[in-house]
């Protein structure tokens, strides 16, 4: 007897999984601003969870990061704060009086009774007047890089599928 390992439905399983997730909470991947500024950013949900405690916080592994503001009642800190518009279906962090060590990635989450709910911004904060194009460039290349190994995956994807069906599939002379 043997046993067929459902490789390619786990890979779909997973691809689905990933961009539904995405679908649930969006937010930009990367967002610039100069020190002393402010830098407001939106975190787009799904109205399903309008009741939903939604926070923000800081860390480079989402697991590990720390709260820096969360809801209800618009709670704050002495530089952040965070507003949910339920209507809308939108939570806005605000950080004000931006500093170099504020530079780190960032997370809109949503909290569920389940996993938490959750995507990552990365801040990049540069002095008044500098730019800094090189992390922005190495931050786009991540992500044209994302797409290309999305694309692959669906690539071995369906070949496997290809390949499997011309072995199940009898040769008709």
């Amino acid at each position: 007897m043997v046993l067929d390992f459902p490789g390619p439905a786990f890979c779909l399983l997973w691809l689905i999984q990933h961009a539904v997730e995405s679908l649930v909470l969006s937010a930009p991947e990367v967002v610039k601003a100069t020190s002393r500024s402010s830098v407001t950013v939106s975190c787009q949900y799904d109205l399903k969870f309008k009741e939903n405690t939604k926070y923000w916080c800081k860390g480079k592994i989402y697991e590990f990061c720390n709260i820096v503001v969360k809801t209800p009642k618009n709670r704050s800190n002495d530089r952040s704060f965070i507003v949910d518009d339920k209507e809308a279906g939108v939570f806005t962090v605000t950080m004000k009086s931006l500093r170099q060590s504020d530079e780190d990635q960032y997370w809109c989450v949503i909290a569920t009774s389940g996993r938490n709910i959750f995507t990552g911004v990365k801040l990049f904060i540069s002095q008044a007047g500098i730019l800094q194009h090189t992390t922005l460039y190495h931050q786009i290349s991540w992500v044209t890089l994302r797409w290309i190994l999305f694309i692959l995956m669906l690539c071995c994807l369906a070949s496997t599928h290809v390949a499997v069906w011309r072995i199940k599939t009898p040769m008709t002379i």
